[in-house]
């Protein structure tokens, strides 16, 4: 009789845990209205963060001459493995304040992988290719998505509550904290939040056809 009442003690309360947990809608747009892909999307609790998960182990490849994904968003304290796909080597490198490291020339997985330790946005780039460019957004908040082709975002279990809530960009304009707001998260939130970036062009180098294919160097 002790054990069913502690375990139904305990279901009652993960119940109510999981039903106090909500999701966050977000549409990430420029200023045309066209939506924004690759737009990172960090909530961060007014109140503190209670209980923050462990960091995770994370992957950017490289394919085809490009680091996959593009953007890649984690949490801070997280690790990144950099796995060369290609038949050549790579010179995985980066000079943001955030992390500066070096993989010098490899082929298929480094030993050990990026320890992230800050956050904030770092650049990655390859010192043979100069159009390979990739970023890693570190996030100081568990609560944060990147947008798809659509332009939209989902940010789910979280617990209620207000939040401030700011998007990223590789093509931002101006800083992020500029478009910070003040959102309550909770069951009245069904429509999306919507954010209009002042993005500027990407300025990439373009990679050169390789003679006689339709491949590129």
């Amino acid at each position: 009789m002790h054990l069913r009442y502690v375990f139904g003690a305990l279901l009652a309360a993960l119940t109510c845990v999981g039903a106090q947990a909500e999701a966050l809608r977000v549409l990430v747009e420029n200023a045309q209205g066209q939506p924004l892909e690759d737009a990172v999307v960090i909530a961060v609790p007014t109140a503190g963060i209670r209980s923050p998960p462990k960091p995770r182990e994370e992957i950017v490849d490289q394919i085809d001459r490009e680091f996959v994904p593009y953007v890649e968003p984690i949490l801070v304290g997280s690790t990144v493995r950099f796995p060369n796909k290609d038949n050549i080597r790579h010179h995985v490198y980066s000079f943001s304040p955030a992390k500066s490291f070096e993989l010098p020339l490899y082929k298929g997985t480094p030993a050990a992988p990026i320890l992230f330790d800050k956050p904030g946005v770092v650049v990655l780039g390859c010192n043979i290719h100069d159009w390979m460019v990739g970023y890693i957004y570190v996030s100081e908040s568990p609560y944060f998505a990147k947008t798809g082709a659509d332009g939209k975002a989902l940010l789910n279990e979280l617990p209620k509550g207000q939040y401030r809530v700011r998007v990223w960009h590789p093509d931002l304009q101006t800083p992020e904290e500029g478009n910070a707001r003040l959102v309550e998260v909770g069951e009245q939130n069904q429509a999306p939040q919507v954010w209009q970036l002042t993005t500027q062009p990407a300025i990439r180098v373009h990679r050169a056809p390789i003679p006689g294919t339709d491949r590129y160097r």
